[in-house]
């Protein structure tokens, strides 16, 4: 890895990304004078290519689902090992959005208290079965890799899967996903059955 700059605050964040073009940006969640929030649909907007990966001290639910909306690639608690965090920004270069463990329980537990809709969403009956397999691991916070191995396919078939159903779903990454997935219905949370839908 080579660090190209560092801000104390989001705004300049902001201006060394347009000046830099990174691959990847650490953004701390709580920043002064430009939250890493709006640093980063700010990025988004003007970088859409750069992956940003959140990190925090804790898991603050409001912090979560803004940095989803945002666009976020990843959202990490701080307590990572250094050898963790070095996977997790290799991990999300590869097209996967690292998200640190009690993170994705939150994300799950939160949609888990929705109601399961008996009615697919218009943009979730245009996925294929297949499609549909994969974001219910997706939403279960397994890996490319991981989904590869328990479908008995390649890991390149899972990323291109992936990529057609963000583009279905009009959604920028596998968070995005996750959670669109859960809130309409188009797949149940873990730990629920469709029998009888």
């Amino acid at each position: 890895f080579e660090i190209v700059g560092e801000a104390g605050d989001g705004a300049h964040g902001l201006e060394i990304v347009l000046a830099t073009h990174p691959d990847v940006v650490l953004m701390d969640v709580q920043m002064p004078v430009c939250t890493g929030v709006v640093a980063t649909r700010n990025i988004k907007a003007q970088r859409p290519d750069t992956r940003v990966i959140m990190l925090t001290v804790a898991d603050v639910d409001d912090d979560l689902f803004d940095a989803i909306k945002a666009g976020a690639d990843g959202y990490l608690l701080k307590d990572l090992r250094p050898e963790e965090l070095f996977q997790m920004i290799k991990g999300v270069l590869e097209g996967e959005t690292p998200i640190s463990p009690a993170v994705a329980s939150k994300l799950l537990g939160e949609f888990r208290k929705r109601p399961w809709r008996e009615t697919a969403q218009t943009a979730g009956s245009e996925l294929t079965q297949r499609e549909k397999e994969i974001l219910q691991l997706v939403a279960s916070g397994q890996s490319n890799a991981e989904i590869a191995a328990r479908l008995y396919i390649v890991e390149g078939t899972v990323k291109n899967h992936l990529h057609n159903i963000l583009e279905k779903l009009h959604l920028h990454n596998r968070v995005q996903a996750a959670a669109f997935a859960i809130r309409e219905g188009l797949v149940l949370p873990p730990g629920e059955t469709n029998e009888g839908q």
